[in-house]
């Protein structure tokens, strides 16, 4: 298999997390790109440009993180990411983590492309208020106050949701504004998986 990533993209650390946690980071080839640019290798693989882009040894070509995740925990080894007994909630997290996630990274792009002062247009306030209320939620939610550390694609993509808000918006200050949120996620990223894939 190929994936196609950067360092900094949080959708492709979902993916990175999941290769080690599946076991499948030995057949992986990493391939390292920048999907802003136009001529890249990565828009000879897909026409959106996106990362995280996993091509699979038959040449099928996915995009979007939480589905090539489920795609690794059908090939890999180990326990499952999406178990059975916990179906629907484990999705319901992933969910809040990728709309964390989004909030996030489409802040980050804004100010990138226009400056803090997008931040006071309609659009840049519903992304700040979204996090917010997404750090309201996930610090009250059952996962983490039952201090499940279960690496699940839920807990996964919450963590690096978190994990990139640290790295990139750390005005939040959001470690110690919630502080059972920090405990938890400080338990799901113990261990190879998220040591190895550190935001650059």
């Amino acid at each position: 298999m190929q994936l196609y990533l950067n360092t900094s993209s949080p959708y492709a650390r979902v993916v990175r997390v999941c290769l080690y946690e599946k076991q499948l980071i030995e057949r992986t080839e990493l391939c390292w790109c920048d999907p802003w640019a136009a001529d890249s290798e990565l828009l000879q693989i897909t026409p959106l440009s996106r990362i995280p882009t996993l091509v699979t040894d038959e040449g099928d070509v996915l995009t979007e993180s939480l589905l090539i995740a489920h795609y690794l925990d059908a090939v890999g080894e180990g326990p499952s990411l999406i178990p059975s007994k916990t179906f629907a909630e484990t999705l319901a997290l992933a969910g809040l983590g990728q709309g964390l996630m989004d909030a996030a990274f489409n802040v980050v792009i804004g100010r990138k492309h226009g400056g803090n002062e997008v931040d006071t247009t309609l659009l840049g306030q519903r992304r700040l208020k979204a996090i917010e209320r997404t750090l309201i939620t996930l610090n009250a939610h059952p996962s983490v106050l039952g201090g499940s550390a279960q690496r699940t694609l839920g807990a996964i993509t919450v963590a690096v949701a978190l994990a990139y808000i640290s790295f990139r918006l750390p005005a939040f200050d959001w470690q110690n504004r919630y502080p059972t949120l920090h405990a938890w996620q400080a338990k799901v990223v113990e261990g190879e998986s998220f040591a190895l894939t550190e935001f650059e």
